[in-house]
């Protein structure tokens, strides 16, 4: 039997640390509970998630983009999470559905949401004309207030032509950026500090929201706006190619699911399928997700399905993690490891280098597509020899 046991110690699959946590005691930090407690399961995934996002893809040298789906901003998410890891130059670009951002907006204009509860009578809410979000209460003049104020936004000159989202949400932000200086106090908002920080926010699907809706409403008065949605798969593919020319690196951190989880990845097949530039996938790739493969929830999202589309570096998929857990769950955890172990970066300022990037993009482009020409008419001209060729063989 002794010798039996020594087998097992020397075997490679022991090899593992030892679960032998330290016992939780109180005033534990985030990170110190993270590290020593979260051991298996999806608290190790939560873990092995926080470590990635800290310890490799917050390197200087790695471009963050990450997507917002589900009700983050309403669940006070915005505040508590994004706007902190902006400011801290953990977030270089977003993409995120238009109702967060929408969402965003109540609290730029210090319009209140409150904790309700998800068991109840729907019929009575409607009658008081509460609106709810599972367990997050807010009065529908919160829904009228925040229509009225897009529709004056947009009637501005300034919003009055086509544009990307990237584009149109930055100038969102510098009015609500504005609105919180003079409003002061409550007033925070995502969009805002996405502006001061130059941090670019697309949206994939621009009319699936009430900001669409009060954008096709103007649409109906005349209003020229239009969202550029070209423009929105062009300027994404360039931020990736961008990081990856300068020598550096790429990294997706995927909330939820959802259009925003595709229009990330699909940067790559952008660039290296349609494009036909020479490019390798994301180096790396974090997602916080409940739903699952078999269904189709995550269907092209998996780390290593998602090499066969070209979405991430095949060589580095030990740099991925897929954590199945409530993102309202993760993000706080996630957002109080990276700050309690990792200094500030300097601010990319990707918006304000939208045009330069978009320029070395269509620059690849061009070259890449003369010389696919240049072969393609070199391959004519050798068909055309060969023909004449065979002709005068045959007449001969």
């Amino acid at each position: 039997m002794g010798g039996h046991h020594s087998n097992h110690r020397e075997s490679a699959f022991l090899a593992g640390r030892r679960i032998l946590p330290e016992p939780i005691r109180a005033g534990i930090s985030a990170v110190e509970l993270i590290d020593s407690a979260f051991m298996a399961y999806n608290g190790r995934k939560l873990r092995e998630a926080c470590q990635l996002y800290a310890r490799r893809m917050l390197e200087p040298d790695v471009t963050v983009g990450m997507t917002l789906a589900g009700a983050l901003t309403p669940a006070g998410l915005g505040l508590a999470a994004l706007i902190p890891l902006i400011e801290a130059g953990f977030i270089d670009w977003i993409v995120s559905t238009g109702a967060n951002l929408y969402h965003d907006t109540h609290f730029g204009l210090a319009m209140p949401l409150r904790e309700g509860q998800a068991e109840i009578d729907d019929t009575s809410l409607r009658e008081e004309s509460v609106i709810r979000i599972y367990d997050i209460f807010f009065h529908y003049d919160v829904l009228l207030s925040t229509d009225a104020f897009y529709r004056e936004l947009i009637a501005a000159p300034e919003f009055d032509r086509p544009m990307s989202t990237a584009e149109f949400h930055h100038l969102v932000g510098k009015y609500l950026a504005e609105r919180e200086r003079l409003i002061g106090g409550e007033a925070r908002s995502l969009l805002a500090t996405a502006y001061r920080c130059g941090v670019p926010i697309y949206t994939s699907s621009p009319g699936d929201s009430s900001i669409g809706m009060n954008v096709a409403a103007l649409a109906l008065d005349g209003s020229r706006l239009r969202f550029d949605a070209s423009a929105d798969v062009n300027e994404t593919a360039a931020l990736v190619l961008d990081a990856k020319r300068a020598g550096n690196k790429s990294a997706v951190c995927i909330l939820g699911g959802g259009s925003p989880k595709n229009f990330i990845l699909q940067t790559e097949p952008h660039i290296q399928e349609v494009l036909g530039i020479d490019e390798r996938g994301h180096d790396y790739f974090l997602q916080v997700t409940d739903a699952r493969p078999d269904t189709g929830g995550l269907s092209g999202a998996t780390p290593s399905e998602a090499v066969s589309w070209g979405k991430i570096d095949p060589d580095q998929l030990a740099d991925s993690v897929v954590c199945y857990v409530d993102s309202t769950v993760a993000l706080p955890l996630l957002t109080a490891y990276a700050l309690g172990t990792r200094e500030p970066r300097p601010l990319k300022r990707l918006y304000d280098r939208r045009e330069a990037m978009l320029q070395i993009l269509q620059d690849e482009y061009l070259r890449g597509r003369a010389a696919r020409d240049e072969r393609a008419h070199e391959a004519d001209r050798h068909e055309q020899r060969a023909a004449i060729a065979g002709t005068t063989t045959r007449s001969e």
